[in-house]
């Protein structure tokens, strides 16, 4: 009995010292509720035998929708029960892992530049590959990419093929940000000549905007906007305030939502919820909480592998307004939660039975919720109320 109350010890004392507990009275962020009853939708799916589908586009004007597969190719959708059509003159990626061709975004001018961006993984002429950002012009049939610009790399190189982000999002401004993850060289995060565990803001064409919080710094790079990151999965803007909030990847446990604010530091390795995938913790870890660095807004225990997220803004169902959507990986679910105030205040699950690993969720124009799901036979998912 003192054998196994003494095993039991060590390991608590082990979690306590990564950061997967907190010692009762010390809660810094606000952790994930236990969920509530589990709602239903109506699901409708448009499209099988996806390649691991990983980001959809709307183009305006009904011209249906442009999504990216991981293992290269960009899809045209044109609607309804059709199959998608590829699009051409995209950049050759290198697949392996989680590299390849990631997020796709249109232009905020694309009505008038027709400009699409992609981020994806290539690989260069040494044999390197690298985490890169581009833009072509679409044409007028939606089924090509002309003049393809690259117009960021990351440096340094990449070591693996995990831990990358390649989540994009635009500003108010029209600058374009950019998640890249730790790539698993975890202290790399902390370093400002590094673009490791970053989320990254650069000009339209990948210059790089006066105010970028490091600019003029010589030991820092001016593309950073935030740092302290491990594997951002998702960037979106916060319709009723403003913010830009992110998804994180944690480690075995301590996935966050953070809200991103120009030049902070969010911790990572040195604070975390979590712990390693052997059950160790994390090297670096000085606990959950970091002097001087942001805490997360909200986090979770167990992780779910956050990945998009879509914050729901359109009148078409009422009773999703002030919900954000979070595509679940591990938990093959769709998390909802409620938002007010610029606080999370409810969460519930969706599609729990459905047994696929959720990637994508963006609102559509008609205030549907469409998914993306991340399977060698992926799918495209149509979510109403039910």
């Amino acid at each position: 009995m003192w054998h196994l109350f003494a095993k039991r010890k060590t390991q608590w004392l082990k979690l306590l010292a990564a950061g997967a507990l907190v010692a009762p009275g010390f809660v810094l962020a606000q952790a994930a509720p236990e969920p509530a009853a589990r709602a239903t939708v109506k699901v409708e799916t448009l499209l099988n035998e996806l390649d691991h589908p990983w980001s959809l586009a709307f183009l305006p004007a009904s011209q249906g929708a442009l999504i990216t597969q991981r293992s290269g190719q960009l899809l045209l959708w044109r609607g309804g029960q059709s199959g998608p059509t590829p699009v051409t003159g995209v950049p050759e990626v290198w697949v392996n892992g989680q590299a390849g061709l990631w997020d796709v975004r249109l232009s905020p001018d694309f009505a008038k530049n027709h400009r699409v961006y992609l981020s994806f993984a290539q690989r260069d002429s040494q044999g390197q590959s690298h985490a890169q950002l581009g833009y072509g012009t679409l044409s007028a049939d939606a089924g090509h990419l002309t003049d393809f610009k690259t117009i960021f790399v990351q440096m340094p190189p990449l070591q693996s093929g995990i831990n990358l982000g390649g989540r994009l999002a635009f500003d108010a401004a029209g600058n374009i940000l950019m998640s890249l993850g730790d790539n698993n060289q975890r202290i790399e995060a902390q370093n400002l000549r590094s673009l490791n565990g970053k989320i990254i803001r650069l000009t339209p064409e990948g210059g790089i905007p006066a105010d970028n919080p490091f600019v003029g710094r010589q030991d820092a790079r001016p593309e950073i906007w935030s740092y302290g990151q491990r594997n951002p999965q998702g960037l979106a803007y916060n319709p009723w305030n403003g913010q830009l909030w992110e998804t994180e990847h944690g480690p075995r446990g301590g996935d966050e939502i953070n809200i991103i604010q120009a030049g902070k530091n969010y911790g990572w390795p040195l604070a975390t919820y979590g712990i390693d995938y052997s059950g160790s913790p994390i090297p670096e870890a000085k606990g959950s909480h970091l002097a001087g660095a942001q805490d997360p807004l909200y986090y979770w225990r167990v992780s779910p592998a956050i990945s998009g997220m879509a914050f729901y803004a359109s009148a078409h169902f009422p009773q999703w307004q002030n919900s954000l959507f979070i595509a679940a990986l591990k938990e093959k679910s769709l998390i909802v939660l409620k938002v007010k105030d610029g606080k999370v205040s409810g969460e519930q699950r969706l599609l729990s039975d459905f047994g696929q690993r959720i990637r994508e969720v963006q609102v559509g124009p008609d205030g549907y919720l469409y998914l993306l799901t991340d399977e060698r036979a992926g799918k495209l998912l149509k979510l109403s109320p039910q």
